[in-house]
């Protein structure tokens, strides 16, 4: 392992992080437990990054992959008809509830919300983009200018024009004592102010995740982007829902994140979880606004005949299964075990929305952010056969979104190994 590392830092860039003081190598799957190159085994709490919806070695996705291969025909490009992205187009512009709505194919995520971006800025014939504090939409130039995570960006410069405006900083003192409807009160009345004193008359449009996903699972208060819509309506400025990470029933409570917030957006990006771990993203949108581009444009990868296969087998697989509801299950059984952590010294909070849950660690003396004390967590729960996420404005929430195929089982041991790794960590912190 020591060789293999070694060999990885030489190559490849030293801003491509690597988890734990000793990074593993993850060598096979099944289920939602994952093996690594030493033979231990650990039930995977993060999945790839949000990503492995079903969790590994599903056969329906295996079956349907393995078809597509043994056509021999791996990629055309869309200069041709391609079945299976037609399929899956019809199958997300239904789900979507979207007007008239047509999908758009790509690689990633951040490619994904680049195209949103493209087909915004073209429509309204203008740079000025609205984005959220804490968010996070990609590592693209374009992407990172409407990231609001200094942790994630590398320039200042920016291909947009960008206004930030608030909706999960309910901790910050200006807003510590109000209550929900107080917050957006005071949220909303910011948006105008931006509008009326920052901006020229047209704005593009906001782009906003439902649950922030590397700014730490952070949630505005459900209605808060509904409220935004209404003034953004006000002005013709589109909206742009990032459901990359919320995607695919995962929020338990509805099928997109941004349903919580009763909202129908002009457009959502989409990627991670519906390809299963196979490279799949997109965008679905109004179909006027999806049109409205004038020059060419083609996606050499974007909907290849391997990924949508995977991606309509998963698709296929969450719905016949209502993976929804069982997010919704799972994910209240973790969160009622992790609640009483909230009653710890080192613990700021604890929070989630199906199968998507977080613990914020913190100083214990000060209550500040405690990054260190997260990568302490992060260290427990591998070593007792849990693997979790990272993220947070300050490095110092630990993430959870494990498979929506999670058993209560599964849940109850996940919920037991945070325990007792942040009670461990709580207790050495003093």
């Amino acid at each position: 392992m020591s060789d293999l590392l070694a060999r990885h830092r030489a190559v490849m860039p030293s801003w491509l992080s690597l988890y734990y003081e000793t990074p593993i190598e993850i060598v096979s799957g099944k289920g939602n437990r994952v093996v690594d190159a030493e033979g231990k085994t650990y039930l995977d709490f993060f999945a790839g990054i949000v990503t492995n919806t079903l969790g590994y070695d599903v056969a329906e996705v295996r079956e349907a992959v393995e078809a597509q291969l043994a056509r021999g025909v791996v990629h055309t490009s869309t200069l041709y008809l391609l079945r299976g992205q037609v399929e899956l187009a019809e199958k997300i512009a239904r789900l979507s509830a979207i007007p008239d709505a047509k999908v758009f194919f790509t690689n990633s995520g951040t490619e994904a919300n680049e195209t949103a971006l493209l087909l915004a800025t073209c429509a309204r014939g203008t740079d000025q983009v609205l984005a959220m504090r804490n968010s996070y939409h990609g590592r693209s130039y374009g992407t990172i200018a409407v990231t609001g995570n200094r942790g994630w960006k590398n320039s200042s410069l920016s291909p947009l024009n960008v206004h930030y405006l608030h909706g999960t900083d309910r901790d910050r003192p200006a807003f510590a004592a109000l209550s929900d409807a107080a917050y957006v009160e005071a949220c909303v009345a910011d948006l105008r102010d931006v509008l009326a004193t920052a901006t020229a008359p047209d704005v593009a449009c906001l782009i906003a995740e439902p649950v922030q996903g590397v700014g730490g699972f952070a949630t505005a208060p459900d209605g808060l982007l509904a409220a935004y819509k209404e003034v953004l309506d006000e002005h013709g400025i589109l909206f742009v829902a990032d459901e990359v990470q919320t995607g695919w029933g995962r929020t338990g409570s509805n099928f997109w994140g941004i349903e919580n917030h009763g909202v129908a957006p002009d457009a959502m990006t989409f990627a991670k979880g519906l390809g299963n771990g196979f490279a799949i993203g997109g965008v679905v949108a109004r179909g006027d606004l999806m049109d409205g581009l004038t020059a060419n444009g083609v996606a050499t990868f974007g909907g290849n005949p391997v990924s949508t296969a995977a991606a309509n087998a998963t698709l296929d697989y969450l719905l016949d299964h209502d993976l929804q509801a069982n997010a919704a299950r799972q994910g209240a059984l973790v969160l009622e075990r992790l609640a009483p952590l909230a009653e710890l010294s080192s613990v700021g909070a604890v929070r989630g929305r199906g199968l998507m849950f977080a613990v914020d660690m913190v100083d214990p003396g000060s209550g500040a952010p405690s990054p260190t004390l997260a990568a302490a967590v992060l260290e427990r729960t591998r070593r007792l056969g849990l693997l979790v996420g990272k993220g947070g404005l300050h490095g110092h929430t630990l993430r959870m979104a494990p498979p929506l195929t999670l058993s209560a089982e599964e849940a109850a041991e996940g919920a037991a190994i945070l325990v007792e790794a942040i009670t461990g960590v709580d207790s050495a912190a003093g």
